[in-house]
């Protein structure tokens, strides 16, 4: 009796409608709507934490240009886009000496012609009227010679500090298994070994903590032959466009076919236009996006048609907080938790994106030497990150994701 009692209930449960069947015991759950509050607090600090970084590094970076202008103002002005220049001269290009009467006649002066080696581009330098500041200048002759291209030479910033942290990046590629490569930046130590180096800038060659780290990661990624351009030495207005582009036909020159920037400024039509000259030439150019945050303006000559454009990620494959931005995107690679050498050959941990530039073009000269297609190389190499296939944040994806070890 018992046991057809037990099966009379069995049949009934399984009978019984599924709304039935649920008598079970109740589990108190938790209330849903404070999580998700609480949830959604923690995502508006962070967006607002990330946000407030932005900012603050929008600022810091303006302070830092003001502060710069301002303790050297012998040596620096701002053009007539704000941005700083080299006191007192003015670059022009299109037009011929004999053109120059309007701007002769006003005041303006000739204080050299220049013929930049490599890359047939002439261009004259101007010296401004007297009490005539540059942004002033620049919009006089820019009516005076309508015909000519007339810019400011505008200075460049490196893109990356040392930290003090000591980790460690592995070579991938041995040395004379990639295209030649330059590099313009500030000059490396004596510690930091390159095939050659010229300065183009007062005091330059002159040790520069940031040039060698650069060279050194060059050299750890698998570059061979590495010619260095120092743009900077020791001119209070190093970095300049005419200082570039006069470093970039001495690489294209001496038989760079990768060039790496890790140098940041604004659009400048000389070195717009050296670029593009070296480019036609076959040679590939490699630069960083910055780390003036997203905030800031593009990056040049990241941003340039054609240049390969670099951001940077840490080890754990963030994308940098501090990283710029370009008009395009192409790639990134690790520009935290990595080292490289300072100018006393001692070792440093890095941060920025003037770090991750360097290994994105060894890797690039790499695949040159080998005869295969840079594009379809890196491309097979690079790890989608972020949004699925190329986007804002990572480009096409992490180059050399494994050159970092610890």
């Amino acid at each position: 009796m018992r046991v057809f009692s037990l099966l009379c209930a069995v049949l009934a449960l399984v009978t019984a409608p599924l709304a039935a069947q649920v008598a079970l015991p109740r589990v108190q759950l938790p209330q849903v709507g404070p999580v998700v509050g609480e949830t959604l607090d923690t995502l508006d600090e962070a967006r607002a934490g990330v946000q407030r970084t932005v900012e603050r590094l929008a600022r810091d970076r303006l302070r830092t240009i003001d502060r710069l202008v301002r303790r050297n103002a012998d040596a620096i002005e701002y053009d007539a886009a704000g941005a700083p220049a080299r006191r007192g001269e003015l670059l022009v290009m299109d037009v011929s000496a004999n053109a120059l009467s309007p701007a002769l006649e006003a005041g303006f002066t000739v204080l050299s012609r220049e013929e930049v080696e490599g890359l047939d581009l002439s261009l004259m330098r101007l010296g401004v009227p007297e009490g005539m500041d540059l942004a002033e200048a620049q919009a006089a002759l820019a009516l005076l010679l309508p015909q000519a291209q007339v810019s400011a030479d505008n200075l460049h910033f490196q893109s990356g500090t040392g930290n003090g942290a000591v980790l460690a990046i592995s070579a991938q590629g041995s040395a004379g298994s990639a295209a030649p490569v330059g590099m313009i930046d500030g000059a490396p130590g004596p510690a930091v070994k390159v095939t050659e180096t010229r300065g183009f800038a007062a005091g330059a060659p002159f040790p520069s903590h940031h040039g060698s780290s650069v060279a050194s990661l060059l050299a750890h990624a698998g570059a061979g032959t590495i010619r260095v351009a120092d743009v900077y030495g020791t001119d209070k207005a190093g970095g300049n466009a005419l200082a570039m582009a006069k470093g970039l036909g001495w690489l294209v020159a001496r038989g760079s076919k990768v060039v790496t920037i890790s140098l940041v400024g604004p659009r400048n039509a000389v070195l717009e236009r050296a670029i593009g000259a070296a480019q036609r030439k076959g040679v590939v150019v490699v630069a960083a996006v910055g780390n003036d945050g997203p905030a800031a303006p593009p990056a040049y000559p990241a941003s340039y048609d054609g240049v390969v454009a670099v951001t940077a990620v840490d080890g754990k494959r963030r994308a940098l907080i501090e990283a710029g931005r370009a008009l395009h995107l192409d790639y990134a690679a690790p520009g935290a938790d990595i080292y490289g050498r300072n100018a006393k050959g001692k070792r440093i941990g890095l941060r920025g994106t003037s770090f991750a530039t360097p290994l994105v073009a060894a890797r690039l000269a790499r695949a040159l030497a080998q005869g295969r297609s840079w594009r379809a190389a890196l491309d097979a190499e690079a790890v989608d990150l972020g949004r699925k296939g190329h986007d804002d944040t990572y480009g096409r994806g992490l180059v050399c994701g494994g050159c970092t070890g610890r």
